[in-house]
């Protein structure tokens, strides 16, 4: 058997947290880290404990969790750790920012419990989780505010059908609907998607979204 993935879950609500520590705990791949309520303790906490995976709220007191965020899996942290936000889409105005500093995705927090341990899951392999449907609202909302840069589409390094890809990763389909868009093969698509990350010095699908909106490749 594997080691069981270990999480950390940071949220200042009580009830909140205690219903993800109690829906962590009882699966039989997971297990609990340790829990806190501010992101300063946060912090600390795992990069005492090391966890596989944080579980992260954003509005919390004595350090928010976009700070505590970057300081865990941000620019230049020698070891990073994999960041799941988790979020209320319709008051927090941070998530954007949360993923450009270094989470590896979202979820929002009425989703069902199901959804939250698969979020776990994939972010626990190095993968970035992107809801379809969020993201297109989430990143659409806030693209206005992305300053674009200079660059035009020439100077992308990448070919046509490469584009044609990340745009199609920035409008959140999945590789499986890509496959079906384009009409080629979903391991056609991994290798697309391995070449756009390796070329543009991208770390996961979150940062091909925000480099797509930030170079004006969608809107």
């Amino acid at each position: 058997m594997s080691a069981p993935i270990r999480v950390l879950v940071c949220d200042d609500q009580m009830l909140v947290r205690t219903g993800l520590v109690t829906i962590i705990g009882a699966q039989p791949d997971m297990e609990v880290a340790g829990e806190c309520g501010d992101g300063r303790t946060g912090v600390d906490l795992a990069r005492k404990v090391r966890p596989d995976v944080v579980v992260m709220d954003i509005r919390m007191p004595v350090l928010d969790g976009l700070e505590a965020t970057r300081l865990l899996a941000g620019v230049g942290v020698p070891h990073p750790v994999k960041v799941l936000v988790v979020t209320t889409f319709n008051l927090d105005e941070y998530v954007y920012e949360a993923l450009r500093v270094g989470a590896c995705g979202f979820l929002l927090k009425d989703a069902p419990p199901d959804r939250l341990l698969h979020g776990i899951r994939t972010v626990a392999t190095g993968a970035a989780l992107l809801d379809p449907d969020v993201t297109r609202r989430l990143v659409g909302r806030y693209a206005a505010r992305i300053r674009p840069a200079e660059k035009t589409h020439r100077d992308i390094p990448l070919t046509p059908r490469e584009l044609e890809v990340l745009r199609l990763i920035a409008d959140g389909l999945s590789n499986s609907e890509i496959a079906a868009a384009l009409v080629i093969s979903h391991e056609t698509v991994k290798t697309f998607v391995s070449r756009i990350l390796t070329k543009l010095q991208l770390r996961d699908r979150v940062q091909a979204v925000i480099y797509a909106y930030r170079h004006g490749l969608v809107t």
